[in-house]
């Protein structure tokens, strides 16, 4: 199986599914800029020889990243005891988003259902994971965020699902404090920027100010300090040149660009609300 050069697109693809609420529309968009990063990646891959990692460890990084995609889906969606139809209908639907070949498909549903067998070693799988992944941050959270946008398919994430995002999370390092903070900031981000800093009309002002709160991780009650300390952290760590600088692809740099469009609007949103200069 050929799974080098489309990783971007697997995470694009159903990072679209859900925030587009199941639009395949949504989900082909986010396997159009997905395809931008793979392309810029594999151009900025490095060479056996030239520092970094080779080819063949990366092409296994890709694998494993793989693998650890599907089965984890697999064993996310039964740890409740069955796999809804909804749940089905997400994994299919993805699969189709991302665009796989026919030989990629079956190994995707293969690696799904082996998921979905309770005796199958996720923490060992989890560990290889996070060895091929050491150093590597940005692909651990984007692991984590596939696996969110999953639990998130149905609307909610129950307690068991719920204490496997946990487990899951803990094999890769990611304490629950973080995931409960990733979970918070990215339902907040997709409110956001999908409804109230829209200007839906359903959104009042007062929830406008509450989710863009929430997009900057602090409380309503935090100073105006605290409030700027905020806001020039997030957009130090989403710097769209110090990113390059570190290494993301020129590709990507679009997205990181978005991202950081996010955070200033949600900031002006506050700034505006409370007159900070």
């Amino acid at each position: 199986m050929n799974t080098s050069g489309w990783i971007g697109k697997l995470i694009g693809g159903l990072a679209g599914l859900i925030l587009s609420k199941g639009s395949l529309l949504g989900a082909l968009i986010g396997v159009v800029v997905g395809h931008q990063f793979d392309r810029g990646f594999a151009g900025n891959r490095p060479q056996a020889g030239g520092g970094g990692f080779s080819r063949s460890s990366q092409a296994r990084r890709q694998q494993v990243f793989f693998t650890s995609v599907f089965t984890a889906m697999g064993h996310l969606a039964k740890v409740d005891g069955r796999v809804s139809e909804t749940e089905i209908q997400a994994a299919r639907a993805y699969m189709h988003a991302i665009r796989l070949g026919p030989e990629d498909v079956r190994a995707a549903i293969e690696l799904f259902s082996r998921g979905k067998d309770p005796a199958f070693p996720l923490d060992n799988q989890i560990a290889e994971l996070a060895a091929v992944c050491r150093g590597q941050p940005a692909l651990v959270r984007n692991f984590l965020e596939v696996l969110m946008g999953f639990a998130l398919s149905k609307g909610n994430i129950s307690a068991v699902e719920r204490q496997l995002l946990w487990r899951i999370a803990g094999g890769l390092g990611v304490s629950r404090v973080e995931m409960a903070q990733f979970e918070a900031a990215l339902r907040a981000q997709f409110h956001f920027r999908h409804g109230a800093g829209q200007g839906r009309p359903e959104f009042t002002s007062a929830d406008e100010l509450a989710e863009a709160y929430k997009a900057l991780g602090i409380d309503s009650t935090a100073s105006d300090k605290e409030v700027k300390t905020a806001y020039r952290r997030l957009m130090n760590q989403h710097h769209p040149d110090k990113l390059v600088a570190k290494g993301l692809p020129e590709s990507m740099k679009e997205a990181a660009e978005e991202r950081t469009r996010e955070i200033r609007s949600a900031y002006e949103t506050i700034r505006d609300h409370r007159g900070i200069k």
